[in-house]
């Protein structure tokens, strides 16, 4: 049996975490992107891990399979980014994804958070099926928080409220 653990990043994984990151970005889904175009990547700690924000990774036996973020942007509202899960560990069976979530969301209402917010591209539906089932609501562009860290390939956007 496969012993899940979701527990808050530390600096020391910071190369395990993009090791998981950059594959997905750029040979499952063909972003042209590395890791220096991702400032936040080297920065963890204090791009996600202040204010309100969280930065989550999800272990299997020891071997970090799945990263979460949660940047505060002010307002009791939070932005969702960066929920990845290596290929082999997605799906019902192994429930990677909806731990890290699950435990963002917990802990986003314990450190009083009143929102959630998120974009995605079109091209990623199992995503937009695991939000739909998780409670986000898709929202218009225009309805964004002014503060909310938008992506150049971001065309889908959700809101969760906690309140």
């Amino acid at each position: 049996m496969n012993a899940l653990r979701i527990r808050n990043f530390s600096p020391e994984d910071m190369r395990a975490v993009i090791g998981i990151i950059l594959p997905i970005q750029r040979d499952e889904f063909g972003f042209a992107i590395t890791e220096d175009d991702q400032p936040d990547l080297h920065d963890i700690p204090g791009f996600y891990q202040v204010g309100r924000g969280a930065f989550l990774v999800a272990e299997i036996n020891g071997r970090l399979v799945g990263t979460l973020g949660l940047k505060d942007i002010g307002a009791r509202q939070g932005a969702l980014r960066k929920m990845f899960v290596e290929s082999e560990f997605r799906g019902r069976e192994h429930g990677v994804a909806q731990a890290l979530l699950h435990r963002l969301i917990d802990d986003a209402r314990v450190q009083g958070l009143r929102e959630i917010f998120l974009g995605t591209t079109e091209q990623f539906r199992a995503a937009h099926r695991f939000y739909d089932k998780n409670g986000f609501h898709a929202v218009a562009a225009d309805t964004l928080p002014s503060a909310f860290p938008r992506m150049a390939i971001d065309t889908r956007f959700y809101r969760l409220a906690l309140a």
